[in-house]
């Protein structure tokens, strides 16, 4: 089987202070290994504090705000979670309309543990099949989706996975998704 190349695509990955560290470096080294170019997209400011579990982990460097970027400069989004940044960001404005224009334009969308309540937020999950961190099942199905408790969900280029133990699969179909390019029935 041939390696899937991600070489000229641009993933924007979602975040702010508060994430499931693991959930943002894993992905990223999986893109960049692919020989794509991630970019750090957060309404944090400079800089935004990571954690593992429930002790701060590293720091990281913001590339650009939600405000300042468009789906179009990118070929697909990561949502990384963790409790206190995906709560966060699906209070943010700007970053729930970036992640429904994703949508809009049938490009990749790849969310993780906590990840998938902004696209509760954004209004994306009408018939749609995912999974999450358990303890999001019930504001996902209300939110329109069918919840699964599998280690890895695709569904028409959106990819969803339930936690850290579950990035291996994650990171391999991210990586997949975004070789295909846009999907018909990405939609919101």
């Amino acid at each position: 089987m041939a390696t899937m190349t991600l070489t000229g695509k641009k993933i924007a990955f979602l975040l702010t202070d508060g994430v499931e560290q693991i959930e943002l470096t894993s992905p990223w080294e999986a893109v960049q290994d692919a020989g794509g170019s991630p970019t750090l997209v957060s309404p944090a400011g400079d800089s935004l504090q990571g954690f593992n579990g429930t002790s701060p982990g590293d720091t990281f460097t913001v590339d650009a705000s939600p405000q300042s970027v468009e789906a179009e400069d990118f070929d697909a989004l990561v949502l990384p979670g963790g409790v206190v940044n995906a709560d966060h960001l699906r209070m943010d404005e700007a970053s729930v309309n970036l992640v429904r224009a994703f949508f809009e334009q049938h490009k990749p969308v790849a969310a993780i543990c906590h990840g998938p309540w902004l696209l509760a937020e954004a209004g994306v999950l009408g018939g749609r099949t995912v999974t999450s961190y358990p303890s999001l099942r019930t504001d996902l199905s209300n939110a329109g989706a069918e919840w699964v408790d599998e280690e890895v969900v695709v569904d028409n280029g959106l990819v969803t996975s339930r936690n850290p133990d579950d990035l291996p699969a994650f990171n391999a179909k991210l990586v997949e998704e975004v070789n295909e390019g846009t999907h018909a029935g990405q939609t919101t």
